[in-house]
C-alpha cells in the first residue's frame, strides 16, 4: 500500500467527517500508520472520525489511538473524552487519575464535566462533586468555562442550589454563565415556581449589572420561559416591551414576536427548541408545536425527552390524540428515545381528558415500568370530570390499596385519593359509599388538606 503524505491524509479526513463508513476510517488510520504520521492533530481528527459512527467498536478503536501514543499526549485524551460516549468518557477519565496523571488543564475538565451533564444519573452527580472538589484543589476555576460548564452540570444532574453556589462565588462571569444558570433554574421540574422565580431574580440583577454583561438571544428564551411557567402577565408584559426596544419587530402580535426572535437566533440548540415547543404547548398551539419536530429534523437537531414532554403537553392541551399517540410510537422507533414514566403519564393525560377512560386504563395495565400514583391520580380526575364512576370507582380503590401502612400520626398527605374517590360517590348520589369513606378516614385519622389560594395584585400609583 503507497503512502500518503500528511496533507493528503488530513484532506480525506475532512472528506470524510460528514459521511465516512468505518471501513473508509480504518483505511485512512492504515495509512497513518503506514505513512508513519504520528502528528497529534492527525490523530485528533481520526479519533473524531471513529466518534462519529459510535458504536463498540469504533469507541474501542478511538481508545486504542490515545494509548498507543507514548508518552501520553494530553490534546489526544481531551479530543477522546470530547467524542466518545459520556460514559466511556467518565471510564477514561477515572482511569487516568487512577493512574495519577496529574497534566490535566482546564479543556479536560470542561470535557468531563460535560458527560456528566449528559449522563445523569445520582453516581453521576456524586461524580461531579469528586471533579469539583478536585478543581479547586488544582486551581483551574479561574477559568471561566471550568465554572459555567460546573454550573450546566449541576443543573444538569437536579442540584441546581450547588449550581447557584457555584455561580455566587465566580468573581467574573461574562453571558454564558448567566444564561447556563438562567438555564439551570428553567430546566427543573420540581419547585418549578420556586426556581423560575430565581431565574427571574437572577435576570433583574443582569440588567443592572455594572460589568456591562448584557442579554443574550438565549437569554430571553430563558426569561420568557420562566415568565410562562409562573403565569405572571405584568412581568411578560415586560419582557415583551424589552424585546421590542432591543429588537426591532414592527408586529404586535406575541407569538409573532416570539418567532421573529426564535428566527433570528443564529445558534439553536435543543434547549431552545424545546423552549419554543413549550410556549406553544401552554398556549394550545399544539399543530405547530408538532411542526416544530419536523423542523428539527431539517435542522439536525435530535430533540431530548424533554421535548417529548412539551410535545405531549402540547397534544394535551389541544385535544391531539391521534396526534399524540403517534408521537409516542415514534419516540423509539424513530428517535431512538426511552419513554419514561413522565411521558406514559402524558399519554395517560391526553386519553383522559378526551374521554378515552378505558384506552387510558389498558395503556396503564399494559405499561412496561411499574405505574406511579401520579399515573392513577390522572385517571381519576378524568373519571370525574367524565362521570364514568364504575371507572372511577376502580381507580380510586386501586389507589387507596397503594396507600402505606398509615403508622405516622402526620397522615394529612395520604387524604388526597380518599377524597377524590369520595367526590366520585357523591358526584352520583351515592351518599352511604361516601359517609363509609369518611368514617374509615376518621379511624385511620387521615384528615383533609386546608385549601388555599394566591391572588396577585398589581400596584398603581
Amino acid at each position: 500500500m503507497q503512502s500518503l503524505p500528511r496533507n493528503r491524509c488530513l484532506s480525506l479526513m475532512k472528506l470524510n467527517l460528514k459521511a465516512a463508513t468505518t471501513n473508509h476510517t480504518k483505511q485512512i488510520h492504515a495509512q497513518l500508520i503506514i505513512s508513519s504520521l504520528n502528528s497529534p492533530s492527525l490523530h485528533a481528527k481520526l479519533i473524531q472520525l471513529y466518534c462519529a459512527k459510535q458504536s463498540p467498536q469504533t469507541t474501542h478503536l478511538a481508545n486504542l489511538i490515545f494509548t498507543h501514543f507514548d508518552p501520553p499526549n494530553l490534546f489526544l485524551f481531551n479530543t477522546l473524552i470530547r467524542c466518545i460516549p459520556p460514559k466511556h468518557s467518565l471510564v477514561a477519565f477515572s482511569n487516568w487519575v487512577a493512574e495519577k496523571v496529574s497534566s490535566f488543564d482546564h479543556f479536560t475538565y470542561v470535557f468531563v464535566l460535560g458527560a456528566c451533564a449528559r449522563l445523569c444519573s445520582v453516581s453521576t452527580l456524586w461524580l461531579v462533586r469528586q471533579i469539583h472538589a478536585r478543581v479547586v484543589r488544582v486551581g483551574v476555576m479561574f477559568n471561566v468555562l471550568v465554572p459555567t460548564t460546573l454550573i450546566h452540570c449541576y443543573a444538569s444532574n437536579k442540584d441546581v442550589v450547588s449550581g447557584r453556589k457555584v455561580f455566587d462565588e465566580m468573581p467574573i462571569r461574562n453571558s454564558v454563565t448567566r444564561n447556563a444558570m438562567l438555564t439551570g433554574y428553567c430546566s427543573q421540574s420540581k419547585k418549578v415556581k420556586d426556581f423560575a422565580f430565581e431565574a427571574l431574580s437572577l435576570f433583574k440583577d443582569m440588567l443592572v449589572d455594572v460589568c456591562g454583561v448584557k442579554p443574550t438571544d438565549t437569554t430571553m428564551v430563558c426569561v420568557l420561559s420562566a415568565s410562562s411557567q409562573l403565569g405572571v402577565l405584568e412581568f411578560g408584559a415586560c419582557v415583551h416591551g424589552y424585546i421590542e426596544k432591543t429588537i426591532y419587530m414592527p408586529e404586535n402580535d406575541l407569538f409573532v414576536v416570539l418567532y421573529q426572535f426564535f428566527d433570528r437566533m443564529s445558534d439553536k440548540n435543543v434547549l431552545t427548541w424545546t423552549a419554543m415547543v413549550t410556549g406553544l404547548a401552554i398556549h394550545g398551539r399544539g399543530k405547530e408545536a408538532i411542526r416544530l419536530l419536523d423542523l428539527m429534523r431539517v435542522c439536525d437537531v435530535k430533540p431530548n425527552a424533554v421535548t417529548f414532554t412539551s410535545l405531549f403537553s402540547a397534544c394535551c392541551h389541544a385535544g391531539l390524540v391521534e396526534e399524540g399517540l403517534g408521537l409516542f410510537d415514534n419516540m423509539k422507533s424513530k428517535w431512538d428515545l426511552e419513554p419514561n414514566i413522565q411521558h406514559y403519564g402524558c399519554i395517560v393525560d391526553l386519553l383522559g381528558r378526551a374521554g378515552h377512560l378505558n384506552e387510558a386504563y389498558e395503556f396503564i395495565m399494559g405499561m412496561p415500568v411499574k405505574p406511579d400514583a401520579i399515573l392513577w391520580r390522572s385517571l381519576l380526575s378524568a373519571c370525574n370530570v367524565h362521570e364514568d364512576v364504575v371507572m372511577g370507582e376502580k381507580v380510586g380503590k386501586i389507589l387507596i390499596q397503594l396507600q402505606p401502612e398509615l403508622i405516622s400520626e402526620d397522615l394529612t398527605g395520604t387524604s388526597e385519593d380518599y377524597v377524590a374517590l369520595s367526590n366520585v360517590y357523591a358526584s352520583a348520589g351515592r351518599w352511604q359509599e361516601v359517609e363509609s369513606l369518611r368514617k374509615e378516614m376518621k379511624v385511620k385519622r387521615i384528615e383533609t388538606e386546608p385549601g388555599c389560594s394566591l391572588v396577585q395584585t398589581t400596584k398603581t400609583t
